[in-house]
């Protein structure tokens, strides 16, 4: 039984990483992104408002994002624990996941973070661009994403960091060797939780 959240920047694998570490622990991966797509699909009205903003390429309000995870984190399936990918991005919704798991008797385990050289994730971009033949990731483009992602994502790394749940794994190198070093993180840690409970 483990919550968790993981974090990392555009090219960091992380979406890759989060079906790894879920599996392992055989709890559900959630990600804002598949829970934005699956209420697009299903013509919700919460997909509805999700939408204009996607449409438009600007993010989705915390007001969304929270509310549709409110509703996935009441599935059976993630009663037992579950994988946060993409969520939270601000303080905002660090706040509104701690009064989530708090209603429910519940606490975050622990929170991953996956850091690379941005010139490393630049040259995986890149590369991926040229691979899947997006034409609008451009240097440019990518440089923004990952200065946006680091500016929104300071505050919260430092929010778990001061709660002493924060745990970081480099994102470089082999990707089995990354999924090696981030379960054996959060292992140390739950053992940890366990003995000082």
């Amino acid at each position: 039984m483990a919550r968790l959240i993981i974090m990392g920047p555009p090219g960091s694998g992380k979406g890759t990483q989060a079906e790894h570490i879920a599996g392992h622990f055989r709890i559900p991966a959630i990600s804002t992104g598949d829970l934005f797509r699956t209420h697009v699909r299903q013509q919700t009205e919460l997909g509805a408002e999700a939408s204009a903003y996607m449409d438009h390429g600007e993010f989705v309000p915390d007001h969304v994002t929270t509310a549709m995870l409110r509703q996935r984190l009441d599935e059976g399936d993630a009663e037992e624990g579950f994988l946060l990918d993409g969520y939270p991005r601000t303080v905002i919704q660090v706040a509104a996941l701690d009064e989530m798991l708090t209603h429910r008797g519940q606490a975050l385990d622990a929170a991953l973070a996956l850091t690379a050289a941005d010139h490393e994730l630049l040259a995986r971009m890149l590369r991926r661009a040229q691979e899947q033949g997006r034409s609008d990731d451009t240097e440019s483009v990518i440089q923004r994403r990952l200065e946006l992602y680091s500016d929104q994502t300071q505050p919260v790394l430092a929010a778990y960091s001061n709660r002493g749940i924060l745990l970081t794994v480099n994102g470089s190198g082999e990707r089995e060797a990354i999924t090696t070093d981030a379960i054996a993180a959060i292992e140390r840690a739950l053992a940890g939780k366990a003995v000082g409970a």
